[in-house]
Protein backbone atom coordinates (compact mmCIF):
# COMPACT_ATOMS: atom_id res chain seq x y z
CA UNK A 1 0.00 0.00 0.00
CA UNK A 2 1.04 3.32 -0.80
CA UNK A 3 1.94 5.79 2.02
CA UNK A 4 2.96 9.47 1.90
CA UNK A 5 5.33 10.64 5.34
CA UNK A 6 3.18 13.19 6.60
CA UNK A 7 3.36 16.91 7.53
CA UNK A 8 3.09 18.31 11.15
CA UNK A 9 0.20 20.25 11.47
CA UNK A 10 -1.14 22.53 13.92
CA UNK A 11 -4.54 23.68 14.75
CA UNK A 12 -3.27 27.21 16.48
CA UNK A 13 -4.78 25.66 19.65
CA UNK A 14 -3.71 24.65 23.20
CA UNK A 15 -4.62 21.80 25.46
CA UNK A 16 -4.89 22.14 28.98
CA UNK A 17 -3.21 19.53 31.13
CA UNK A 18 -3.95 17.51 34.21
CA UNK A 19 -2.12 19.88 36.42
CA UNK A 20 -4.51 22.76 34.95
CA UNK A 21 -1.69 24.44 33.06
CA UNK A 22 -2.27 25.28 29.36
CA UNK A 23 0.43 23.74 26.62
CA UNK A 24 1.54 23.93 23.36
CA UNK A 25 3.70 20.98 22.42
CA UNK A 26 5.14 19.37 19.30
CA UNK A 27 3.06 15.55 18.65
CA UNK A 28 2.35 13.87 15.90
CA UNK A 29 3.35 13.76 12.06
CA UNK A 30 6.43 14.18 10.14
CA UNK A 31 9.71 12.73 10.97
CA UNK A 32 11.04 12.59 14.44
CA UNK A 33 14.98 11.42 13.83
CA UNK A 34 15.97 11.81 17.20
CA UNK A 35 13.21 10.11 18.56
CA UNK A 36 13.90 6.25 17.81
CA UNK A 37 12.11 2.79 18.84
CA UNK A 38 14.49 1.86 21.83
CA UNK A 39 14.51 5.59 23.05
CA UNK A 40 12.60 6.31 26.45
CA UNK A 41 9.31 7.46 26.36
CA UNK A 42 9.05 10.35 29.06
CA UNK A 43 11.69 12.69 28.63
CA UNK A 44 10.16 14.12 25.74
CA UNK A 45 8.84 17.47 26.17
CA UNK A 46 5.83 16.51 23.66
CA UNK A 47 2.33 15.43 23.51
CA UNK A 48 1.71 11.86 21.33
CA UNK A 49 5.21 11.65 20.34
CA UNK A 50 5.18 9.44 17.33
CA UNK A 51 9.18 8.40 17.13
CA UNK A 52 10.66 8.11 13.73
CA UNK A 53 8.59 8.36 10.50
CA UNK A 54 3.93 9.27 10.66
CA UNK A 55 2.71 7.92 7.51
CA UNK A 56 -0.64 8.21 6.32
CA UNK A 57 -2.12 9.07 2.97
CA UNK A 58 -4.30 12.22 1.84
CA UNK A 59 -6.68 10.12 0.21
CA UNK A 60 -9.45 9.31 3.25
CA UNK A 61 -10.30 5.83 2.00
CA UNK A 62 -6.45 4.66 1.57
CA UNK A 63 -5.75 5.85 4.67
CA UNK A 64 -7.93 3.94 6.78
CA UNK A 65 -6.86 1.03 4.39
CA UNK A 66 -3.21 1.39 5.72
CA UNK A 67 -4.26 1.84 8.74
CA UNK A 68 -6.20 -0.70 9.68
CA UNK A 69 -4.16 -3.65 7.22
CA UNK A 70 -0.67 -2.88 8.24
CA UNK A 71 0.80 -4.86 11.28
CA UNK A 72 3.62 -4.30 13.39
CA UNK A 73 6.81 -5.27 11.75
CA UNK A 74 5.92 -5.12 8.26
CA UNK A 75 8.19 -4.14 5.93
CA UNK A 76 8.04 -0.48 4.13
CA UNK A 77 10.21 1.06 1.42
CA UNK A 78 11.07 4.08 0.56
CA UNK A 79 9.84 5.07 -3.14
CA UNK A 80 11.44 8.12 -4.39
CA UNK A 81 13.87 11.49 -3.02
CA UNK A 82 17.13 11.07 -1.18
CA UNK A 83 16.26 8.14 0.47
CA UNK A 84 15.13 6.27 -2.25
CA UNK A 85 15.67 2.12 -1.46
CA UNK A 86 15.95 2.31 2.45
CA UNK A 87 13.44 -0.29 4.02
CA UNK A 88 11.92 0.10 8.12
CA UNK A 89 9.51 -1.85 9.65
CA UNK A 90 6.01 -0.57 10.72
CA UNK A 91 6.49 -0.19 15.04
CA UNK A 92 3.12 0.74 15.95
CA UNK A 93 0.01 2.28 15.28
CA UNK A 94 -1.63 5.50 16.11
CA UNK A 95 -3.05 8.91 14.45
CA UNK A 96 -0.73 7.01 12.24
CA UNK A 97 1.19 3.95 11.04
CA UNK A 98 4.44 4.35 12.52
CA UNK A 99 7.81 3.36 11.02
CA UNK A 100 11.44 2.92 11.88
CA UNK A 101 13.82 3.16 9.04
CA UNK A 102 18.04 3.48 9.56
CA UNK A 103 19.20 6.51 11.02
CA UNK A 104 20.95 7.58 7.53
CA UNK A 105 17.02 7.47 6.03
CA UNK A 106 15.99 9.24 8.76
CA UNK A 107 18.12 12.39 7.91
CA UNK A 108 16.81 12.21 4.48
CA UNK A 109 13.48 11.86 4.76
CA UNK A 110 11.14 14.48 4.32
CA UNK A 111 7.17 15.40 4.56
CA UNK A 112 5.83 14.22 1.52
CA UNK A 113 8.10 11.64 0.70
CA UNK A 114 6.36 8.56 -0.83
CA UNK A 115 6.47 5.24 0.70
CA UNK A 116 5.06 1.48 0.32
CA UNK A 117 4.23 -0.75 2.51
CA UNK A 118 3.74 -4.76 2.62
CA UNK A 119 0.69 -5.41 4.55
CA UNK A 120 0.53 -8.60 6.16
CA UNK A 121 -0.95 -10.64 9.03
CA UNK A 122 -4.49 -9.59 9.58
CA UNK A 123 -6.08 -12.47 10.24
CA UNK A 124 -2.85 -14.20 11.66
CA UNK A 125 -4.65 -17.09 13.83
CA UNK A 126 -2.99 -19.64 16.70
CA UNK A 127 -4.13 -22.82 15.74
CA UNK A 128 -2.50 -24.22 19.64
CA UNK A 129 -4.33 -21.57 20.63
CA UNK A 130 -7.81 -20.18 19.66
CA UNK A 131 -8.99 -18.10 21.97
CA UNK A 132 -5.71 -15.96 21.67
CA UNK A 133 -6.37 -13.30 19.21
CA UNK A 134 -3.15 -11.83 17.26
CA UNK A 135 -4.35 -7.95 16.31
CA UNK A 136 -1.94 -6.10 13.90
CA UNK A 137 0.75 -8.48 14.50
CA UNK A 138 2.95 -9.94 11.17
CA UNK A 139 4.06 -13.34 11.91
CA UNK A 140 7.86 -11.40 11.70
CA UNK A 141 6.65 -10.04 14.70
CA UNK A 142 5.57 -13.08 16.48
CA UNK A 143 8.51 -14.65 15.32
CA UNK A 144 11.07 -12.33 16.86
CA UNK A 145 9.26 -11.84 20.21
CA UNK A 146 10.28 -15.72 20.49
CA UNK A 147 6.75 -15.99 21.82
CA UNK A 148 6.46 -20.09 22.42
CA UNK A 149 3.81 -23.10 24.31
CA UNK A 150 4.87 -23.93 27.56
CA UNK A 151 2.57 -26.34 29.93
CA UNK A 152 -0.34 -25.47 28.06
CA UNK A 153 0.32 -21.63 27.78
CA UNK A 154 1.50 -19.31 25.46
CA UNK A 155 5.44 -17.86 27.21
CA UNK A 156 5.57 -14.04 26.51
CA UNK A 157 8.36 -11.81 27.39
CA UNK A 158 7.23 -8.31 28.69
CA UNK A 159 9.11 -5.34 29.96
CA UNK A 160 6.79 -4.09 32.23
CA UNK A 161 2.57 -4.94 33.10
CA UNK A 162 0.07 -2.33 33.20
CA UNK A 163 -2.79 -2.11 35.47
CA UNK A 164 -6.60 -1.90 33.94
CA UNK A 165 -7.16 1.38 36.26
CA UNK A 166 -4.38 3.38 33.92
CA UNK A 167 -5.51 2.50 30.60
CA UNK A 168 -7.42 5.00 29.24
CA UNK A 169 -7.97 7.03 25.23
CA UNK A 170 -8.76 4.42 22.81
CA UNK A 171 -10.79 2.17 24.74
CA UNK A 172 -14.36 1.20 22.85
CA UNK A 173 -12.14 1.36 19.67
CA UNK A 174 -11.41 -1.15 17.06
CA UNK A 175 -8.75 -3.57 18.07
CA UNK A 176 -6.84 -3.43 14.56
CA UNK A 177 -7.18 0.77 14.90
CA UNK A 178 -4.57 3.05 16.42
CA UNK A 179 -3.46 2.54 20.00
CA UNK A 180 -4.62 2.43 23.47
CA UNK A 181 -3.76 5.16 26.09
CA UNK A 182 -1.85 5.16 29.27
CA UNK A 183 -2.68 7.63 31.42
CA UNK A 184 1.06 8.14 32.58
CA UNK A 185 0.35 11.99 32.18
CA UNK A 186 1.38 13.26 35.77
CA UNK A 187 5.14 12.45 36.25
CA UNK A 188 4.66 11.29 40.15
CA UNK A 189 2.34 8.97 38.96
CA UNK A 190 4.87 7.58 36.54
CA UNK A 191 7.65 7.50 39.46
CA UNK A 192 5.42 5.73 41.63
CA UNK A 193 4.73 2.89 39.85
CA UNK A 194 8.17 2.36 38.34
CA UNK A 195 7.61 3.51 34.54
CA UNK A 196 10.30 5.90 34.76
CA UNK A 197 12.59 3.91 32.44
CA UNK A 198 9.55 2.66 29.85
CA UNK A 199 11.24 3.00 26.25
CA UNK A 200 9.23 3.17 22.99
CA UNK A 201 8.99 -0.08 21.64
CA UNK A 202 8.96 -2.15 24.74
CA UNK A 203 6.27 -5.07 24.80
CA UNK A 204 3.68 -4.85 27.63
CA UNK A 205 1.02 -6.90 29.33
CA UNK A 206 -2.32 -4.69 30.14
CA UNK A 207 -4.25 -6.58 32.67
CA UNK A 208 -7.86 -7.10 32.88
CA UNK A 209 -7.55 -6.49 28.85
CA UNK A 210 -9.75 -7.90 26.16
CA UNK A 211 -9.05 -5.98 23.22
CA UNK A 212 -9.92 -9.28 20.85
CA UNK A 213 -13.05 -7.47 19.15
CA UNK A 214 -12.52 -4.10 20.82
CA UNK A 215 -10.64 -2.61 23.31
CA UNK A 216 -12.45 -3.10 26.78
CA UNK A 217 -11.86 -4.10 30.60
CA UNK A 218 -12.54 -7.34 30.99
CA UNK A 219 -11.32 -9.11 34.44
CA UNK A 220 -9.36 -12.30 33.83
CA UNK A 221 -8.36 -11.14 30.31
CA UNK A 222 -5.03 -9.74 28.94
CA UNK A 223 -3.68 -7.58 25.88
CA UNK A 224 -0.04 -7.56 24.83
CA UNK A 225 1.33 -4.63 22.96
CA UNK A 226 4.00 -2.68 22.27
CA UNK A 227 4.95 1.39 22.97
CA UNK A 228 3.92 2.94 20.23
CA UNK A 229 4.48 7.39 20.78
CA UNK A 230 5.58 8.75 24.36
CA UNK A 231 6.05 11.71 25.85
CA UNK A 232 4.90 13.67 28.55
CA UNK A 233 2.15 15.07 27.17
CA UNK A 234 0.09 15.51 29.74
CA UNK A 235 -3.65 15.82 28.17
CA UNK A 236 -6.00 14.21 30.99
CA UNK A 237 -7.46 10.77 29.95
CA UNK A 238 -4.32 10.32 27.67
CA UNK A 239 -0.37 9.11 27.73
CA UNK A 240 2.33 6.81 26.17
CA UNK A 241 0.30 4.82 23.69
CA UNK A 242 0.52 1.08 23.38
CA UNK A 243 -0.57 -0.77 19.98
CA UNK A 244 -2.06 -4.07 20.78
CA UNK A 245 -0.72 -7.32 19.11
CA UNK A 246 -2.41 -10.38 21.24
CA UNK A 247 -4.97 -10.67 23.68
CA UNK A 248 -6.86 -13.76 24.82
CA UNK A 249 -7.57 -15.06 28.23
CA UNK A 250 -4.73 -14.10 31.13
CA UNK A 251 -4.60 -18.38 32.00
CA UNK A 252 -3.43 -18.78 28.78
CA UNK A 253 -0.65 -16.49 28.89
CA UNK A 254 2.56 -17.32 31.11
CA UNK A 255 3.97 -13.64 31.40
CA UNK A 256 8.04 -13.58 31.92
CA UNK A 257 9.60 -10.58 32.67
CA UNK A 258 12.59 -9.52 30.46
CA UNK A 259 13.71 -5.83 30.46
CA UNK A 260 15.01 -6.30 27.20
CA UNK A 261 11.64 -6.68 25.45
CA UNK A 262 11.94 -4.13 22.97
CA UNK A 263 11.32 -3.93 19.35
CA UNK A 264 14.42 -2.85 18.61
CA UNK A 265 15.67 -6.15 19.63
CA UNK A 266 12.80 -8.41 18.22
CA UNK A 267 12.57 -6.89 14.80
CA UNK A 268 16.55 -6.19 14.71
CA UNK A 269 15.81 -2.35 13.98
CA UNK A 270 19.53 -0.68 12.66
Amino acid sequence: MEAIVAHPAHTGSYSVDSYGRPISLPGMSGVVANARVGDRAFPWAADHLEPAVSAGNPVRERAYALQFLSCVGNVARVLGGPAAGAEGRVVGKHAFVLIDFPQEALDALAPGDRLLVRAFGQGLELLDFPDIAPRSCSPALLAGLGVEAADGRLRVGVAAEVPAFMMGAGLGMSSEWANCDVMFTRKEVVERLGFEDLRLGDVVAMHDQDHRFGRGFRRGFTAIGVVAHGGHGGVPGHGIGVTTVLSGPAEQFELVREPEANLKRSLELA
